[in-house]
């Protein structure tokens, strides 16, 4: 579970929450409105489905479970883990790295290595290696669009909404009911509100995040791809662990040289 994901989502349901509460004091069904709802809420899925093929709408409850759980390695876990092969390699050869791969749980340091074990050329393992990264950056891609879109079109349909009280407020001024007029301004000024929550407490964050998972992931991916080339290389384990280092931040790479 991303911990920051839950925290962040607690604290501004939390905030939200309260404020809700001061102002109408407990009575929350003032600021529910099913038009609001219709035109904020389903004008924004309906740009989805405008926009992104069937395909991709069907991957969006993966995303958002990206979202609030990551089981990417982490980059220690990846350096010791990847140590710990080139080590066995060194002493035993590469060949012997074969009985390791039912330990190894990540996809791609799997298939690398199994490519370096079966006596794959590098630049042929290279070039397969980076054909799947760029296609996970697609779908990674993909996956922010969703939220992108949602971010980007979401005020914009608040916007609408509110245009539509605004129409039904004037239309209303002649009759003078104070309750129709309350209700066309109500529509208005929540219709704005959902806009503005959608884009900037649910589909801009998440969106955010989703990029930044990404980024982790091409990384780690790419520090991997580094590894199993120098190990096929029959490099020295201490070569192969610095060469994963430098992908590391400065401040964790002394506590883990520290550490060992």
């Amino acid at each position: 579970m991303d911990k920051a994901s839950i925290i962040g989502v607690l604290i501004g349901l939390g905030a939200l929450g309260f404020v809700l509460y001061e102002v109408s004091h407990g009575q929350f069904g003032m600021f529910f409105s099913m038009e609001g709802v219709l035109m904020v809420g389903v004008g924004s899925i309906s740009v989805i489905f405008m926009a992104m093929p069937m395909e991709k709408i069907k991957c969006v409850p993966g995303y958002v479970k990206r979202f609030l759980f990551h089981k990417g390695m982490p980059q220690e876990e990846v350096v010791k883990l990847i140590g710990k092969l080139s080590e066995r390699a060194r002493r035993d050869g590469i060949l012997a790295l074969e009985s390791e791969m039912p330990n190894i749980k990540d996809s791609f340091l799997q298939a690398g290595l199994k490519m370096a074990v079966d006596g794959v050329e590098p630049a042929n393992i290279e070039a397969t290696c980076r054909i799947e990264l760029a296609a996970m950056a697609e779908r990674h891609k993909a996956g922010k669009k969703v939220f992108d879109l949602l971010k980007l079109y979401g005020p914009g349909y608040g916007l609408v909404g509110t245009l539509v009280g605004q129409v039904g407020l004037f239309g209303n001024l002649g009759s003078a009911d104070i309750g129709q007029l309350g209700h066309a301004l109500a529509i208005a000024v929540v219709a704005t509100m959902y806009g503005a929550i959608l884009a900037n407490a649910i589909a801009g964050p998440i969106g955010d995040k989703l990029s930044l998972r990404s980024s982790e992931e091409l990384q780690a991916r790419e520090m991997m791809l580094q590894a199993i080339l120098s190990i096929q290389a029959g490099d020295n384990p201490r070569v192969t662990e610095e060469k994963m280092l430098a992908f590391i931040p400065a401040v964790t790479r002394m506590k883990m040289r520290a550490a060992a």
